[in-house]
């Protein structure tokens, strides 16, 4: 498995939204990372949509500024919680409560994702260094 670069942890942490695409629409979503890892979140699972295909597929495309990389999504659900709570909170608490109340609640502690980066397949965009090391 690859590790995701300090470079790639670095913009993926100051990125307000990281965007991802199962298919080919992009959405806006929170992610965070802690530990040299990569977490995203719904509040609101659904099979459609890009929780939905992000789990069924296996895999995912993401971009921040700087940064474009395929993704491996593992399912860790509560594995890590209070490490993503945390960061959650520390991250996005500047929204106030009502925001952040909803990613660390226990609904969306469920269907947490982690990121893991792919390298090699092919279909680098030239707008990244790769992201991985």
């Amino acid at each position: 498995m690859q590790t995701w670069s300090a470079e790639a942890l670095g913009l993926i942490g100051r990125a307000q939204e990281l965007e991802i695409a199962v298919r080919e629409r992009w959405v806006p979503i929170w992610a965070v990372s802690t530990g040299g890892q990569v977490f995203v979140r719904t509040w609101y699972r659904r099979a459609t949509g890009w929780y939905g295909g992000a789990v069924a597929a296996g895999r995912a495309r993401v971009r921040v500024p700087g940064l474009v990389s395929d993704v491996l999504v593992d399912e860790v659900g509560e594995l890590l919680r209070a490490e993503v709570d945390n960061a959650y909170a520390a991250k996005y608490g500047h929204y106030g409560p009502g925001s952040v109340d909803r990613m660390v609640g226990d609904a969306a502690a469920e269907t947490t994702l982690r990121l893991n980066p792919v390298r090699g397949d092919g279909r680098e965009t030239g707008a990244t260094t790769g992201g991985v090391s």
